[in-house]
């Protein structure tokens, strides 16, 4: 089949490789010329389809010092182990890694760190645990960074305050010291770690223990069969393979996707196993494994980390000419499905462009049903269902993939609306419609023509005097409403009174115009009680001015009857007083 390719937009830095362009990260913090804390953890933007990032540090434009060039998986940030040193400016090359085209340099940059202004606090020691028993004698010393530390003074011995076993030993490049001597078996042993800088050591620090266990052996690191170190295109749910150690009891097994964390397995224990199955990794991601044989001794010392490489599979990812790939369907189906209540419920139908549709029914958090196969579906009843679209692939490595995207979607009932009331609001020579209906449905609201056009309010504002057809559509396809209009014009724009005694102040008597100027009526009748006409009045003249032949009329209540632009008949009186 043709492979699926979306092909979207690259902004960035723009660096060839390859003859390839892809988009770069971009330094968030710190930036270019920052002026910043020795402790700093620097962070750059999100960069999709890549495998990993890469960076290196140094004191000079390409050195490695601080940091040799090291994977960071996807995470877009990273903390020098034992901080920065003072008063430096710090050059910074940040990479991607792609797995067609390989390292990338994107960005070259470079910051300043600030001086030392007090020396460090006090660390915490990692390993053995404060308090901790049965520790290994052959175990070294692990504690945690101390901002602004240089250096640390290492001390010990079998009683508090004891130097017996260490004398403030100075250890300048780590944060482990690994002791030239086993420690004495089944002994208490008191530890003390003292950070420092140029203007001294941290002040107050407490005291460590733990106790020792019998003399025995720890047993050596196990290496990894598979995946082996740096290897590429291991499927999604591989068996994580490693050699038998002698002596080992165990072995624990840490799983991450970066060098940091162990978000995957985190420290699970194995018994004597030497395989394990890992189900569901993504795709064009790199995964970091240790693996740490342990006995009744303790755990082996100081066991490396490995990585391996997923394969392609579905994307995003870049290929070699620097488009960014995703072969899983573009899914835009609704979130929001309505069914009538009233007659079979019609199928609904994806228009979504896959190689495979699959709708199912979400009983609970833990549990989806399949119901139907193919682009149309009919849903058994309103409830949550999730509808899949896949395209199928075959991977650069040969295998065959699913490339699925998916989507939760809630069936409601609908039914046709049921207008309960129109409110009409007379303006001077316009009106305003409102619609009250009631119902389950999505209503939307039209005049005139049951086609439209609709639009969402049940307000209609600003019409010329006349009678309206309102039309109620539900949008779920549960049929139109619709309501005849007849406003009551026998008041609005007609004054009910007026005072001819020449003060020129209501001295006629005349239809209002609205603001356009635009009479929308066309004729105009006057009549007594009797029913006598006494004047045919032109809306577009001053008006009557209360006199019949000539004579005035007299104070009373007087009728009129106007026809409007729709040859409808407006029927209303008013009252004459002198």
């Amino acid at each position: 089949m043709e492979m699926l390719k979306k092909l979207l937009c690259l902004s960035g830095f723009l660096l060839g490789l390859a003859g390839a362009a892809q988009e770069c990260p971009v330094p968030v913090f710190p930036e270019d010329g920052d002026f910043v804390p020795v402790d700093v953890t620097l962070t750059w933007t999100e960069v999709l389809g890549i495998t990993s990032y890469k960076i290196r540090l140094g004191t000079t434009p390409g050195g490695s010092e601080i940091q040799t060039l090291t994977s960071t998986g996807l995470d877009t940030f990273y903390t020098p182990t034992q901080g920065l040193p003072e008063n430096s400016t710090i050059f910074v090359e940040l990479y991607i890694f792609n797995r067609l085209t390989g390292d990338q340099l994107c960005d070259t940059y470079s910051f300043n760190t600030q001086s030392f202004t007090s020396p460090p606090e006090c660390t915490e020691m990692i390993s053995p645990a404060d308090g901790q028993v049965n520790v290994p004698v052959q175990s070294d010393l692990r504690w945690s960074y101390s901002a602004t530390a240089t250096s640390y003074r290492i001390s010990a011995g079998t009683s508090p305050g004891g130097t017996d076993l260490l004398n403030n030993a100075l250890v300048t490049d780590g944060l482990t010291f690994d002791p030239s001597f086993d420690w004495p078996e089944e002994t208490e042993v008191f530890v003390r770690i003292i950070p420092e800088n140029r203007l001294g050591p941290a002040d107050g620090c407490e005291e460590f223990r733990f106790t020792t266990g019998p003399l025995a052996t720890l047993p050596e690191c196990s290496s990894i069969l598979y995946p082996s170190d740096g290897e590429f295109d291991i499927p999604l749910s591989p068996r994580i393979r490693w050699t038998q150690v002698t002596g080992a009891e165990g072995y624990r097994v840490s799983i991450g996707t970066s060098p940091s964390q162990s978000d995957i397995l985190n420290n699970a224990d194995f018994g004597n196993q030497t395989e394990t199955g890992v189900i569901d990794f993504e795709p064009n991601r790199q995964y970091f494994v240790t693996i740490v044989p342990y006995n009744i001794a303790g755990e082996a010392l100081n066991c490396d980390t490995t990585s391996f490489f997923t394969l392609l599979g579905c994307g995003p990812f870049f290929d070699p000419d620097g488009n960014l790939i995703d072969f899983s369907p573009e899914l835009n189906f609704p979130e929001t499905v309505g069914i009538c209540s009233i007659g079979a419920i019609e199928p609904i139908t994806s228009t979504d462009q896959a190689d495979g549709y699959r709708w199912y029914g979400i009983e609970n958090q833990n549990r989806e049903v399949l119901l139907e196969q193919g682009p149309v579906f009919t849903p058994p009843g309103p409830g949550e269902y999730r509808l899949e679209i896949y395209n199928e692939i075959s991977d650069p490595s040969g295998v065959s993939v699913e490339c699925a995207s998916s989507r939760i979607f809630s069936v409601t009932q609908s039914e046709p609306a049921i207008i309960e009331e129109t409110d009409v609001d007379l303006g001077v020579g316009v009106l305003t419609i409102e619609v009250t209906v009631s119902g389950i449905g999505d209503y939307e609201f039209a005049l005139n023509d049951p086609e439209g056009p609709y639009q969402d309010s049940n307000r209609f504002s600003g019409l010329p005097l006349g009678n309206y057809r309102v039309f109620v559509r539900d949008r779920n396809g549960c049929g139109v409403t619709e309501v005849l209009v007849e406003p009551d014009l026998t008041l609005e724009g007609f004054p009910k009174f007026f005072t001819p005694n020449g003060d020129g102040i209501n001295d006629f008597w005349q239809f209002i115009l609205p603001p356009s100027g635009v009479s929308p009526i066309r004729r105009l009748f006057i009549f007594d009680r009797f029913g006598n006409l006494l004047a045919q009045v032109d809306p577009q003249t001053a008006g009557w001015d209360g006199t019949f032949n000539g004579r005035p009329m007299p104070a009373s209540d007087y009728w009129f009857r106007a026809i409007n632009n729709n040859n409808q008949e407006i029927r209303g009186h008013f009252s004459l007083k002198r």
